[in-house]
């Protein structure tokens, strides 16, 4: 238990939600005193938004990577300076204590000339965006999320605002804005009197083609071609590309690094037994991992398989947090899939059959499976997923989709106990049994 923890169960709520709003603050100017405001020697480029941050910020950093650009970047995935990258494992997109500061510094001891950070509400509301010297900030989208914790949705659409007004603050001369015009809270980022704004829309990109192999599409005269499927996919990188164009990147340069980048990890992640020629043969259909937490994060990649007969494994939110969100998960499932898993993701301190209870009551049409361990339950998909394979005989393709973690570390339980996880990792090692055991029938 830390410093702030410890505080938080000593001080009566009223004081403590008075103090804390201070303390994060001196906290903030702390670090970048004791780190020397790196921000103001790099070129930082933010991301912000419900979804689509860390695809967004991969696909940027490897266009001003191919551009020749040392760069450095911190999100959700991992961190990376230079050459040297290291997963996330704090299951916090931007980290506390310091922790962005030093990075910074690092960045610029390395001779890093960008930095491609995550923002995002929680760490806004905690003033971890503070102090750093913004030359750009991408907005994707906003919707519905961290209720709990911001208290309403107003509260919550406000701090990402304020990571606008930051930018607008910036001591950078002439930071830009670049904006997804396609989203209904787009206006409130506009009204910004920032000095560039930068609109990208779905209806920018021309001859699009999108399946569950990828998206192809025009933009500026260079045909993009991404084997990330999605159409989130095409958004994600138009945004990526209209921040690099600004700081002078060739259209054909990020083209080209698109089509270099064939895999983000957690990010409809396809698994496969590529080490295995023999067991790889065998498998006929898709298992997919992918980080969807939201409704309409789950509702996209189950449009992206929309031609699949699908079987499903989903969990909660999170125990104690966005309540609101199970029976709506469970629903989208209910109008999707063929097959639903319910099954264990985060609990904390929350009954895990309970948040399963809750997700089920969305249900209607289906009949779940719960099954709590979640490696049980990954197992029982994809054993699913083969047996609907077999039967299809050349009709509709088959696709497990493991949806929820991506590549949280670790699943969450009461009093802090965290087991270290990847779905990944699970899912290729029951793919593996899976198909040893069809190869023997």
């Amino acid at each position: 238990m830390n410093f702030f923890q410890v505080i938080k169960k000593i001080v009566p709520a009223k004081v403590f939600n008075l103090g804390a709003p201070v303390y994060h603050w001196l906290l903030a100017f702390l670090g970048a005193v004791i780190y020397r405001f790196p921000s103001r020697h790099l070129t930082v480029i933010g991301i912000t938004g419900t979804k689509g941050k860390t695809s967004t910020a991969e696909f940027l950093n490897a266009m001003l990577e191919e551009a020749g650009f040392r760069t450095a970047l911190t999100g959700t995935l991992r961190f990376k300076i230079g050459r040297d990258s290291k997963l996330n494992l704090y299951r916090m997109t931007m980290p506390g204590r310091f922790f962005i500061q030093k990075f910074l510094r690092r960045a610029v001891d390395a001779g890093c000339r960008f930095a491609v950070i995550e923002l995002t509400s929680e760490g806004a509301r905690q003033f971890r965006h503070a102090f750093i010297a913004l030359d750009a900030l991408v907005f994707l989208n906003l919707a519905p999320e961290h209720i709990e914790s911001h208290g309403s949705y107003e509260k919550y659409r406000q701090a990402k605002l304020s990571l606008g007004r930051a930018l607008l603050a910036s001591p950078k001369p002439n930071p830009a804005l670049i904006i997804n015009g396609d989203d209904s809270e787009s206006e409130k980022f506009l009204a910004l009197a920032v000095p560039r704004k930068v609109i990208f829309q779905m209806n920018d990109a021309e001859n699009l083609v999108a399946t569950h192999r990828g998206v192809s599409f025009d933009w500026r005269g260079e045909r993009f071609t991404s084997t990330i499927p999605g159409i989130f996919t095409l958004a994600n990188i138009l945004a990526a590309a209209s921040a690099a164009a600004i700081f002078g990147v060739n259209v054909k340069v990020a083209a080209r690094a698109v089509e270099k980048l064939t895999e983000i990890k957690g990010r409809v992640q396809r698994i496969t037994l590529s080490d295995d020629d023999s067991l790889r043969e065998k498998q006929n259909f898709e298992v997919i991992v992918d980080y969807a937490h939201t409704p309409d994060s789950l509702e996209a990649v189950y449009k992206t398989y929309a031609n699949f007969k699908k079987v499903c494994v989903l969990g909660g939110t999170g125990g104690g947090r966005d309540r609101w969100k199970r029976p709506a998960m469970g629903g989208i499932a209910d109008k999707h899939c063929q097959k639903i898993f319910l099954t264990n993701e985060d609990p904390y301190d929350e009954a895990p059959e309970k948040i399963a209870a809750e997700i089920a009551a969305g249900v209607k049409k289906n009949s779940p499976t719960i099954i709590m361990d979640r490696r049980a339950a990954i197992h029982e998909a994809i054993r699913e997923a083969a047996r609907l394979s077999g039967a299809a005989q050349g009709e509709s393709g088959v696709a497990a989709l493991i949806t929820g973690k991506g590549t949280d570390p670790c699943i969450c339980g009461p009093r802090g106990a965290k087991t270290p996880w990847s779905d990944a990792a699970v899912a290729r090692e029951e793919l593996r049994k899976v198909l040893k055991i069809r190869g023997g029938e």
